[in-house]
């Protein structure tokens, strides 16, 4: 007897062991840009690649002092250069939850607001080439022509051609909205808790965001080029403050994640009364009728499934070749984006069905609900 009761304590021991085992699955991967023989853009004393390391580590100790079931993986933890693809390639391979590649900005010396101009911008992946974003993503990029044989690594990509992002306006990210969610977090606390210049989130064509599988965003603290913002963001009390504040954001990017996955999983009862839409979501006036659905019936407390299969930083006009001859098609504004949908179904079987058939020219395409033209998140 008490044999077995040592045997099923071991037994307990170790299962209780199990869990902690395995209790770092959430995987964030820190990307501190530049490094080694890229300084990135230099500053009076000093230069991007110490700062974005001195960010990075930071923020490193912050995650895994902060959240037990992080596990944090860097792309590079020293002063080496590491290759735009490879970084990608890490993320990928560690099978991240989510990738921050973290920079300082700047503008060229000719400009009149070269030491004055400052601010904090989260970029995401987007299709959006504005002569500003296009500008930024050009300069990051441009660090693949310090590898041997770039052209082929790249597959004939050159970084300072606009004709080379051309290819950027077909793309697809299927996370895409987990990244906006992800930079609106982020950029959030850097104004809040940096006291970071509002720069907005943004989107613009990195390679680094074009090839990971992962919600991923790409942070610019401030600009280097300004004096003040660079001894801002060298010294250990700005670089403790913009780590701090892109820990928040993500601290609060799951929590917001989390709180909709619960949401999903166990659906309240809906309200009987109308609900509120969201401030940033609007009808667009262009909206095709809804077919062989009536929105305002007590169906499913007036629920309509729709199938969102495209996203985009600015309207689309009708018959444009990226709907790929999908027709009706719908639309909704949401954390400054446009979200194309597909249909409209009395229940989620039904847009399921339907679904299976928009995967094959989207397979990024999902389901999603909504009440009187509105997404129900």
């Amino acid at each position: 007897m008490h044999r077995l009761l040592h045997t099923l304590l071991y037994l307990l021991m170790i299962s209780a062991a199990i869990p902690a085992i395995h209790a770092k699955d959430y995987v964030v991967v820190i990307d501190p840009g530049h490094g080694g023989k890229d300084a990135g853009a230099l500053g009076a004393r000093t230069n991007e690649k110490t700062i974005n390391l001195k960010v990075a580590r930071k923020l490193q100790k912050m995650l895994n002092d902060g959240m037990d079931d992080v596990k944090v993986v860097m792309t590079r933890d020293d002063d080496r250069f590491i290759p735009l693809q490879r970084r990608a390639d890490i993320a990928n391979s560690k099978h991240a939850d989510i990738f921050i590649s973290i920079h300082a900005n700047s503008i060229s010396k000719k400009s009149p607001m070269h030491k004055r101009i400052n601010g904090a911008a989260v970029y995401t992946l987007g299709l959006d080439k504005s002569d500003t974003n296009l500008s930024v993503a050009m300069r990051e990029n441009e660090v693949m022509k310090m590898e041997d044989d770039y052209t082929s690594t790249y597959q004939g990509f050159d970084p300072s051609s606009t004709e080379s992002y051309i290819a950027f306006e077909m793309m697809q990210h299927k996370n895409m909205d987990q990244s906006i969610a992800l930079a609106e977090a982020v950029q959030n606390q850097l104004v809040r808790h940096a006291g970071r210049k509002n720069n907005g989130v943004r989107q613009a064509p990195f390679w680094v965001l074009v090839r990971t599988g992962m919600p991923a965003i790409l942070v610019e603290l401030d600009f280097i080029c300004n004096p003040a913002m660079e001894t801002f963001m060298s010294s250990d009390a700005g670089s403790t403050k913009l780590a701090q504040a892109i820990y928040n954001g993500v601290e609060r990017y799951r929590t917001s994640s989390s709180s909709r996955a619960t949401t999903k999983a166990n659906p309240r009862p809906h309200p009987a009364s109308k609900a509120r839409p969201e401030p940033d979501e609007v009808e667009p006036s262009d909206s095709p009728a809804v077919k062989n659905v009536d929105e305002k019936s007590d169906n499913n407390q007036g629920i309509v499934y729709k199938i969102q299969f495209l996203t985009a930083p600015k309207a689309i006009r009708k018959g444009d070749s990226r709907f790929k001859k999908l027709s009706p098609v719908d639309s909704y504004k949401d954390g400054g984006m446009i979200k194309y949908t597909y249909g409209a179904y009395r229940s989620m079987a039904e847009a399921n069905k339907e679904l299976k058939k928009v995967k094959k020219k989207f397979p990024d395409a999902f389901v999603i609900k909504t009440r009187n033209g509105k997404r129900v998140k």
